[in-house]
C-alpha cells in the first residue's frame, strides 16, 4: 500500500491522505521512530494532530502506510512496535 511521509507539523500533516486506515510512526532528525499509532480511515490528521498539540512526542516527521483494513493497520503496528520499541510506545504490546 502506499507510504507518504511529511513534516510532524500542521501543513504537513494536512497533507495526509484520509481514504484508508494507517500506520503512522513518528520520527526523529535522526530518522530513528519514536512512537507508532493506528489511526482509522478518515481519523489520520486529527490522530496524528492529539500528538502534536500535546507535544507529548518529539519528532520531526511523520511516516504513514496505508492499509486495506483497520484490522491489517493492527497487525502492522504490533509488529513494528516489537521490531523496533519506539520510547514513547508501551512496551510488552
Amino acid at each position: 500500500m502506499a507510504k507518504k511521509t511529511v513534516n510532524f507539523n500542521r501543513l504537513g500533516i494536512s497533507k495526509l491522505p484520509q481514504d484508508k486506515p494507517v500506520v503512522y510512526r513518528i520520527k526523529t532528525r535522526a530518522g530513528k521512530t519514536n512512537y507508532v499509532g493506528v489511526a482509522k480511515r478518515g481519523r489520520a490528521q486529527a490522530r496524528i494532530k492529539e500528538h502534536f498539540r500535546a507535544s507529548d512526542i518529539p519528532g520531526v516527521k511523520v511516516q504513514i502506510e496505508q492499509k486495506p483494513s483497520i484490522k491489517e493497520a493492527r497487525k502492522t503496528e504490533g509488529r513494528v512496535i516489537r521490531r523496533t520499541k519506539p520510547k514513547y510506545n508501551k512496551q510488552g504490546r
